[in-house]
């Protein structure tokens, strides 16, 4: 009985096929894309504000806010970190001492005679610039309530900068609030950190009728810029079954990059500096670098699209 299929040795005539590359899956259970390094910017300005929100405390906002806009730095882009919580946590994680501050955003909002100039503290981070905040700032929430145009406070005091920076990071607090509408509206997009955790999940929806109200309201070219899936386990069925219920409801607005749970974000807030200067080859540090790189794709995309 004859072979059926039987050995041909490879001739110039039948060249060897050879089997496609399978896509590689990342962890959010899509193929993950060429993120390219960003080429250098030949000048600085006209601004993309985008706000870090989300009602739910300890979701990775300040740690989001830090990190990525280091990472942004590191790629050459001019960055403004803006405190907008109370709180104070931006402030403290780069080192600041909240009681020791002359002025603060508080100021700028509130003092008319307070320039920006006057306010702005380096970082510490070549090319990262901070406004900073203490809890003064909880008394601007009362005092906003009675101003003509309250929703659009935060977005004049900002329009110095524009020019002079490529990304500035709004550090929103947990809350809904007038602090937070004002953020907003200052803003040309929202990123949305997003513990993979069930009770996360579920305030999302307030939060996405919070910026639609806005958008529709204050500022109709507000966009969601994407959701990023923080403290993720992968070890884990709870924090799979989240990233899937995530990508199920959010779809492509979530972020390929996800950023993993470790220890080095605590020790560098500790030390008052970014993950990527503090642990710069960490696993960590290389998550929002590739974050920034998406970051950075997403906006030129969006550009090119809107015209």
């Amino acid at each position: 009985m004859t072979d059926p299929l039987p050995f041909r040795p490879r001739t110039e005539d039948a060249p060897l096929i050879e089997p496609k590359a399978e896509a590689v899956l990342g962890p959010t259970g899509r193929p993950m894309p060429f993120l390219p390094e960003p080429g250098p910017v030949s000048e600085h300005g006209k601004a993309r504000i985008i706000s870090m929100c989300n009602q739910k405390g300890g979701v990775g906002k300040t740690t989001t806010t830090i990190n990525l806009g280091a990472s942004l730095a590191e790629y050459g882009r001019k960055v403004l970190l803006v405190d907008f919580d109370p709180q104070g946590s931006l402030s403290v994680g780069l080192g600041l001492n909240p009681h020791e501050m002359d002025l603060s955003i508080y100021n700028l909002l509130m003092e008319r005679d307070v320039t920006f100039e006057d306010v702005v503290v380096p970082s510490g981070v070549p090319g990262m610039d901070l406004l900073p905040s203490n809890i003064d700032l909880s008394a601007a929430e009362v005092q906003l309530v009675h101003e003509v145009a309250r929703e659009q406070t935060l977005q004049r005091v900002l329009a110095p900068a524009i020019d002079k920076y490529d990304v500035i990071l709004i550090d929103c607090q947990p809350s809904l609030g007038l602090l937070t509408v004002n953020a907003l509206t200052a803003s040309d997009g929202v990123i949305v950190p997003l513990e993979c955790e069930y009770f996360a999940l579920r305030g999302v929806a307030l939060l996405k009728t919070t910026i639609d109200k806005v958008q529709e309201r204050l500022n109709p070219k507000l966009e969601i810029d994407g959701v990023l899936g923080t403290m993720f386990d992968g070890r884990t069925l709870h924090s799979r079954e989240v990233m899937e219920r995530l990508v199920h409801a959010w779809g492509d607005k979530v972020f390929h990059t996800v950023i993993r749970r470790t220890i080095k974000f605590s020790d560098s807030t500790v030390a008052g500096e970014p993950i990527t200067s503090y642990a710069s080859s960490s696993a960590g540090a290389e998550s929002y670098r590739q974050l920034a790189r998406e970051v950075l794709a997403r906006v030129s995309t969006s550009e090119s699209a809107r015209g």
